[in-house]
């Protein structure tokens, strides 16, 4: 054996009692899980590491990450491995890297600066691939030669194809149908994305151009990740004023399409939404017994994060971010985007009159803007003496739409709620992008098990890791994943029950947890004594081959 365990906790990941055990690791799998009391010879092994008084689990599975470019440029990693998480699903909100062409690569890059970094101009990623199986290659050799024990990534990673990008990929930015050559052009991007390794489709209904497809376009689209086993994974089209309905939409059309769905950060927001999470519950309880295929994520705070530009009506944005910009100095056209944003409640802002006080600078692309970090954009325009439609212009034309922000207007007790339903699992929905990112990037994972699960006993620890483990493996259809089972890849944490806790504040959002010393991935150890190791044994995860139900 390469290491034992000995005398853990062992939180199985199947919602089950936890028992004491030795845990044994050869070849990066579980080789033997050994109960205190069953009799006969403890596993011995090469090393043996004291595990009494912690808590071994599954590695984290963060359902929604934006590790997209992270991954590729910051070897270390610890915003994620630090937490215990091993697994990360990338490709969210119908925006990432994969497939692209030329003119879509800059589009894209230039769209989400303000969630990855990556813009026009950032040279920390060489951008070599252009298909999803090229981007899946990608992240298996991203420090090949660097001098890392390993040539991979800090943790592993998934990836969803993202249905905006296919959507500019096969059609630009037009706010329209698709031709029937252009519907086919979008099927078969998804189709070789699937087959390529992805385990799935994203969408962002409220982010251009994606938001731009009809529930029909959608439908077809996930026909084809259906006939490949895969999960449609929507940022659906509200999480404000039309949440209920937005939600009901995707479970309809996931019906229609026979596609397994599974709902992004799965929130209800805004003051019209306070207390409405028993609505949305009812809804799926309703969707599941009548034998639908559905599960969510969820992080354990109550503000969003995004980008700036994300706020603005979508028909600003037809014709790509050059058009957008242009449209925000001719005064006529600003004024027509101002009253959509501040009066009638943009589709951007889901159908709600946005409240500058809620928006919250979190990070500028721009140096020289570095001094709106950690304002609101009311608060900066008040010291400014202008409004603040005026000071969200200055940010979004000089920073070409890089900024990032987190939005304050989320509920308390409709994230409790939320967490505890029966196919909840953990997103971070992490950006690391920015001087101030939400705390969620560093801080979920520990969160839940120390505020959620120690202080306030909403869930125990058996059923939180469950959470955070099995179930979101079962989503990805991981046979030998989520589970502390003879047999199934050595993604391990060990942490202390007692002290485990999330560092990362909204004052300082990128301190490190605590009571996490141990984590391993691939049977190896990425983090040790609490300090990340040299070891890069992540990889891509890629699709399991569908056989059919």
């Amino acid at each position: 054996m390469d290491l034992v365990l000995r005398d853990a906790r062992v939180v199985d990941g199947t919602g089950g009692p936890s028992y004491r055990a030795d845990v044994a690791v050869s070849g990066g799998r579980i080789a033997a899980v050994h109960r205190a009391g069953a009799g006969g010879p403890r596993p011995d092994a090469r090393r043996v590491l004291d595990a009494s008084g912690l808590a071994l689990a599954p590695g984290f599975i963060d359902m929604h990450a934006h590790s997209d470019l992270a991954l590729l440029r910051d070897p270390d990693h610890s915003a994620k491995a630090a937490q215990g998480v091993t697994l990360e699903v990338l490709g969210q909100d119908g925006l990432s890297y994969a497939p692209v062409d030329e003119g879509t690569l800059v589009e894209v890059r230039t769209q989400i600066t303000g969630w990855n970094g990556g813009g026009p101009g950032d040279d920390r990623v060489t951008f070599d691939w252009r298909t999803v199986g090229g981007y899946l290659d990608r992240l298996d050799t991203a420090f090949a030669g660097a001098g890392y024990d390993g040539e991979g990534i800090a943790v592993n990673a998934a990836y969803l194809v993202p249905q905006g990008t296919v959507r500019m990929h096969a059609m630009g930015w037009e706010d329209r149908t698709p031709t029937p050559a252009e519907l086919d052009h979008m099927r078969r991007l998804v189709a070789e994305g699937l087959a390529e390794g992805a385990v799935g489709l994203s969408s962002g209904l409220t982010y251009t151009p994606g938001m731009y497809a009809s529930d029909a376009e959608l439908t077809d689209l996930c026909r084809v990740v259906a006939s490949y086993g895969g999960y449609y994974c929507p940022h659906h089209r509200s999480y404000g004023a039309g949440a209920l309905e937005a939600y009901e939409e995707m479970v309809a059309l996931s019906r229609e399409a026979g596609c397994a769905l599974h709902l992004a950060h799965a929130t209800m927001n805004f003051g019209v939404n306070e207390g409405r999470a028993g609505d949305l519950l009812a809804l799926l309880d309703g969707a599941l017994a009548a034998g639908a295929d559905i599960s969510l994520d969820s992080y354990p705070y109550t503000p969003g994060a995004t980008t700036l530009v994300a706020m603005l009506p979508s028909w600003a944005a037809e014709g790509g971010p050059e058009a957008l910009l242009a449209r925000l100095t001719d005064p006529a056209t600003a004024v027509r985007i101002r009253t959509g944003l501040e009066v009638t409640g943009s589709d951007g802002c889901h159908g709600v009159p946005i409240d500058w006080e809620t928006i919250e600078i979190s990070g500028t692309a721009n140096p020289d803007l570095a001094s709106y970090v950690g304002r609101t954009v009311a608060a900066s325009a008040a010291a400014r003496g202008e409004e603040p439609w005026t000071t969200a212009v200055r940010l979004l034309t000089e920073d070409r739409l890089g900024t990032s922000i987190l939005q304050h207007v989320g509920h308390e007790e409709n994230v409790r709620a939320i967490m505890r339903h029966r196919v909840h699992t953990g997103g971070s929905d992490g950006i690391l992008q920015g001087a101030k990112p939400h705390p969620r990037a560093y801080g979920t994972f520990p969160h839940y098990l120390g505020h959620y699960v120690r202080e306030l006993g909403l869930l125990s620890l058996e059923e939180c890791v469950a959470h955070l483990t099995s179930r979101p493996a079962a989503r990805l259809r991981l046979p030998d994943r989520g589970l502390v089972r003879e047999g199934y890849r050595a993604d391990l944490v060990l942490f202390d029950p007692d002290t485990v806790a999330s560092g990362a504040t909204f004052d300082a959002p990128r301190t490190l947890p605590t009571g996490i010393p141990y984590v391993l991935v691939d049977g190896r150890l990425t983090v040790e004594d609490g300090r990340r190791t040299q070891v890069l044994a992540g990889r891509s995860v890629r699709r399991t081959p569908y056989r059919g139900r």
